[in-house]
């Protein structure tokens, strides 16, 4: 089942995606249900499948997609986890790279993404995001697949030149992260470490790799950050990107104004952007 956060004419919105358009959830199970978050704290994904033979509301193209899930309590992401990006930044720690991105960095499936008018270094980062859909404390990494409630694709745009010594004044300007299309319930990615995760620069494949490589898996991620911070339904972890990033090019590659970047995760969809200046930011 895929889920999409969206607006319509009448307002913000969350619908089941089928082949033929959306079916508007918001509609028919207001006020139980007001977004996607709330439909996963509730156990509600049981009541969602009961309208997934009605007819679609709205044609994806009518749309204005918001991030998967538009407010998330935490955002976990996790840096160095790939073999290869390793290698290109020299990372030998072994334990997880973690820093905090928070909600309103974020933009949706077809929205701009802004880079900061303060920066020549803005740059592309493919990465699978996992939405945790039970929350729990100090989760045992046997039992911490059966937490997440499903998988989307993310743009963890980096601002380079304002990491400085870590990562978090270069991953929270607004606008750099972006997040969908849409949910893909867990029950149909059983393994989410078989999924092949490619970006695209102006239609150039850039990242290409597969959810097989990372150095940290999802059930020790889940487990090492439940230890120290309860994770809640919506929480959004989201678990790093591969080599190929425009950082270690020689010629360096970053994001300009007019660029398309996009993120194609296997069963899960391709989540497309446009580059703009953000005006509003001196």
């Amino acid at each position: 089942m895929r889920l999409a956060s969206f607006i319509t004419k009448t307002g913000k919105s969350f619908g089941l995606v089928t082949d033929d358009g959306v079916i508007d959830l918001g509609r028919r199970l207001r006020p139980r249900f007001n977004d996607i978050k709330s439909l996963l704290a509730a156990d509600g994904l049981a009541r969602a499948r009961d309208f997934a033979d009605s007819a679609p509301d709205h044609a994806l193209d009518d749309l204005i997609f918001l991030p998967t899930i538009e407010s998330p309590g935490k955002i976990f992401c996790v840096g160095m986890n790939y073999a290869e990006k390793r290698k290109e930044f020299g990372e030998t720690s072994a334990a997880p790279t973690l820093f905090i991105r928070f909600p309103d960095s974020q933009t949706g499936h077809r929205r701009p993404v802004l880079k900061p008018r303060l920066s020549d270094e803005f740059d592309y980062e493919g990465e699978l995001a996992v939405i945790i859909g039970t929350g729990g404390a100090a989760i045992e990494p046997g039992h911490a697949l059966s937490h997440v409630g499903g998988y989307s694709c993310y743009m963890d745009g980096s601002v380079r030149d304002w990491q400085h010594s870590w990562f978090t004044a270069g991953k929270n300007w607004r606008q750099t992260g972006a997040f969908g299309p849409w949910l893909v319930t867990a029950d149909e990615i059983p393994d989410p470490h078989v999924l092949t995760l490619r970006t695209y620069l102006n239609g150039v494949t850039v990242q290409n790799d597969s959810t097989a490589n990372m150095v940290h898996r999802i059930p020790n991620l889940i487990a090492y950050i439940s230890t120290f911070s309860a994770l809640s339904p919506g929480d959004v972890i989201i678990t790093g990107s591969p080599g190929g990033v425009g950082k270690k090019r020689n010629p360096p590659l970053f994001l300009k104004e007019g660029d398309v970047v996009e993120v194609e995760i296997e069963r899960i969809g391709r989540l497309e952007n446009v580059v703009l200046r953000d005006a509003a930011v001196a």
